[in-house]
């Protein structure tokens, strides 16, 4: 009897404690002392302090301007370097796929309807520093579905992941579009460049009428035309309210794109843009931002045969807004950092490539009053790094989301994740024709 009353006794205060402690994670603020702090937002901060509480950074300065909460938890980060947690604005994490072989154009497909969203393949990001990503269909179609933009939180469902409140009929990301080589093949695909164009035309054409109808119908249930979801997202994106990502490499393929944009006046970002180095001056001209991607060994694809590391300089002369993204799996997520670096190599300047990581890939999701930058305000999404972002030595220690950690070197558990081979990711591997 006595041994039980102790049993319980014990498991009550360590009830408490577990209790305790989740409670002062979420309501004591976290302070992070010592570090050189690269903001993005600003010039670094060396002998910084940032202040997170409740999942928002509360203060960010230097140790002798920013006062120090007398109840907050603090953390010695002397010798450490802190910055934005990173934004992959293209990847296929998460297991999920897009359209099928049933037709070239499947817009009414949600890639957030597909996704594991306990997919170990997430941790690969967390590892490689990644706090925020725009999850897409496959390109092997001309428009192979709606994307997800998720946030790498702890969670169980997809909505706990997803940035968007209603993941049942909200607008939880952009939409997925493709032209060059990946859509051409047999019907009912497109067998030609110039076919390519004419079908996602059409498409754009009947979105318009069917606006038209709705419009007509002045809200009255019995004038208002057959629902088609098919065209529901095609209206999202013509009235502004989603973005196009479209995958697109040779220089041909790149103005066909931008001539789509002006003429349905769709808001794009182009993707991968191989050839970007020789189309730089049109797309500044167009206005429209780049979300690159840097290839470090030859191989795959014919169209992407001329893609070069200058590409990110050449970019940032031009005047376009530029970001890098992995593709992932054509790149792992684990060395993200790295294409920036390479960026720099080829004659990108260290400021613009930290921005590719980060602010730059969140304003082409059009996250970037949360993400994407560290200022009071936006979310405690934030990474740890042993040195200077772009040093061959340099690797990520510590991954925060929210100002909840959740990716740790020193864990042996997340350790694993961020050094070992493909094996550890539930042994599942997902390539798209990229």
């Amino acid at each position: 009897m006595k041994h039980n009353m102790r049993l319980a006794a014990a498991m009550g205060l360590a009830l408490m404690l577990f209790t305790a402690g989740k409670a002062t994670a979420q309501e004591q603020p976290h302070v992070f002392k010592g570090a050189k702090i690269i903001p993005v937002a600003g010039a670094p901060i060396e002998n910084g302090v940032l202040i997170v509480h409740k999942g928002k950074i509360t203060a960010i300065g230097a140790a002798d301007k920013v006062k120090v909460p007398k109840n907050a938890v603090e953390f010695d980060m002397t010798g450490k370097v802190l910055m934005p947690g990173l934004v992959d604005t293209h990847s296929h994490l998460g297991e999920g796929s897009g359209g099928d072989q049933s037709a070239a154009m499947h817009p009414d497909v949600r890639i957030i309807d597909a996704i594991n969203p306990l997919s170990d393949t997430f941790k690969r990001a967390l590892a490689g520093g990644i706090t925020t990503v725009n999850v897409m269909p496959g390109s092997g179609h001309l428009m192979s579905g709606q994307t997800v933009y998720l946030k790498m939180r702890e969670g169980k469902t997809i909505g706990d992941l997803a940035f968007c409140d209603d993941v049942t009929n909200g607008i939880c990301g952009g939409m997925k579009m493709a032209n060059g080589t990946n859509p051409m093949r047999p019907t009912p695909f497109p067998g030609t460049r110039a076919k390519s164009a004419a079908m996602a035309r059409q498409l754009f054409l009947d979105a318009q009428a069917y606006n038209n109808k709705i419009k007509a119908a002045k809200g009255k249930a019995d004038k208002m035309p057959e629902r088609k979801p098919n065209l529901e997202p095609l209206v999202e994106i013509l009235e502004g309210k989603r973005i196009v990502h479209f995958h697109t490499h040779r220089y041909d393929d790149v103005l066909t794109a931008l001539r789509l944009q002006k003429e349905f006046g769709f808001k794009l970002v182009l993707h991968h843009v191989s050839e970007a180095w020789k189309a730089a001056d049109e797309i500044a001209k167009a206005g429209v931002p780049a979300s690159i991607i840097t290839l470090d060994s030859p191989g795959g694809k014919a169209e992407a045969v001329e893609i070069r590391n200058s590409n990110g300089a050449v970019l940032e002369k031009a005047g376009v807004l530029t970001a890098f993204h992995t593709d992932d799996g054509i790149t792992d997520s684990r060395l993200f950092m790295r294409s920036a670096a390479l960026g720099v190599r080829a004659g990108m300047s260290r400021e613009k490539a930290l921005e590719a990581l980060t602010i730059s890939g969140a304003k082409m999701l059009e996250l970037d009053n949360r993400v994407g930058s560290l200022e009071k305000g936006k979310d405690a999404d934030f990474i740890v790094l042993n040195g200077e972002p772009f040093s061959v030595y340099t690797h990520v220690e510590q991954t925060w989301v929210e100002g909840q950690k959740r990716f740790d070197i020193s864990n042996p558990d997340d350790k694993k994740f961020a050094t070992g081979g493909y094996s550890v990711y539930d042994g599942v591997l997902h390539y798209h024709a990229d």
